[in-house]
């Protein structure tokens, strides 16, 4: 999947002038790249087109315009873009009362190790989880961590012919799982293999 370079990004005033139109189109993206675990974690799966959105909001709201800071963004954005043999999730823990997500994130302490991908006929892929950082202290994990997860040639064929697949969270304290992802979001992430 194509990296993100400085001719894909535009200035701030070309970006406000179609905010609106781009935005649109990435909430439309968005729903073949999100998906819900459980009633507190969401995994969206990014992409170029998740990562340029990103890019180009942050250069909007920080008034990014200099090649060095624009550079700089891209390198740290560029890394959460799938090479083809991988995918690439934000992982979301998502407690809307601060008290509630203070106990909850206490208990779930390395869940992020423990979110799995299985596509048919395969044994699960567990994630490479915050390569960045660490997330997770001995009191409690945070409510966002980034995570790759590297395929096999023979799951990602399976993947592109149709394959049916099965996330699940298997936190001692969050056990959920979809047992079928809706085609558009498994198409969507078999378009994400070379």
């Amino acid at each position: 999947m194509k990296k993100l370079s400085i001719n894909d990004l535009m200035s701030i005033e070309a970006y406000t002038a179609q905010r609106a139109v781009i935005r649109q189109a990435m909430m439309e993206h968005k729903k073949t790249r999100r998906l819900p675990l459980g009633p507190n974690a969401m995994l969206h799966f990014e992409d170029t087109m998740t990562m340029r959105y990103q890019v180009l909001e942050l250069i909007r709201v920080e008034k990014i315009s200099g090649e060095a800071d624009l550079l700089e963004e891209l390198n740290a954005y560029n890394p959460l873009i799938p090479d083809g043999k991988n995918l690439k999730v934000t992982f979301m823990l998502e407690f809307p009362d601060e008290a509630e997500r203070k106990v909850h994130l206490s208990q779930l302490i390395g869940i992020e190790e423990l979110i799995s991908l299985q596509i048919d006929g395969f044994d699960p892929v567990y994630p490479i989880a915050n390569e960045d950082l660490a997330r997770s202290t001995d009191e409690k994990t945070s409510a966002v961590h980034f995570l790759r997860f590297e395929f096999t040639d023979e799951m990602i064929t399976a993947a592109k012919q149709g394959a049916s697949w099965t996330v699940r969270s298997e936190h001692q304290n969050y056990q959920y799982s979809t047992d079928k992802l809706a085609d558009e979001i498994r198409s969507s992430l078999a378009r994400d293999f070379a």
